[in-house]
């Protein structure tokens, strides 16, 4: 089954609800429109919490700085 959603004369669009439920999306969420081609996804950008840890392990010491770079 399609969800489809109109967009309004405000440029507004109700998410479908079957669509939130599933994301678990809720209301004052923040998301990014990135552009494909002909189509657009919509993608919630993260809470600074839920991405700590996120490098744990990760080793500042070697990585390549500017000056390696080709």
């Amino acid at each position: 089954m399609t969800n489809t959603a109109t967009l309004s004369a405000k440029f507004q669009i109700s998410i479908p609800k079957a669509v939130r439920t599933s994301q678990r999306w809720s209301a004052g969420q923040t998301f990014a429109f990135i552009p494909k081609g002909t189509a657009v996804l919509l993608v919630p950008v993260p809470e600074v919490e839920s991405l700590k840890g996120i490098a744990a392990g990760a080793s500042p010491t070697d990585y390549r700085d500017r000056s390696d770079r080709t």
